[in-house]
């Protein structure tokens, strides 16, 4: 169980710390830069936190489900 915490609080940190850092991006293209690639990295910045943080909790969720299907086998057998 422990495996789970500590791999859900990394994935949690990883994306809101890339979130952050992609919506200071885009507001900084949108209002401050006339560059609009600068707009465009923002975007894909917090596209690629939103990824990460979906895959982390995929992750996390078929590993609970495979090691609880095991557990659930032992006590059937």
């Amino acid at each position: 169980m422990e495996s789970y915490v500590k791999m859900l609080h990394a994935t949690k940190m990883v994306g809101a710390t890339l979130l952050t850092i992609g919506i200071a991006i885009f507001l900084y293209g949108a209002l401050i830069s006339e560059l609009s690639t600068v707009i465009g990295v923002g975007i894909g910045v917090v596209m690629g936190a939103v990824f990460i943080f979906l895959i982390g909790m995929i992750l996390v969720a078929s590993e609970e489900m495979i090691l609880n299907s095991n557990k659930y086998k032992k006590e059937s057998a």
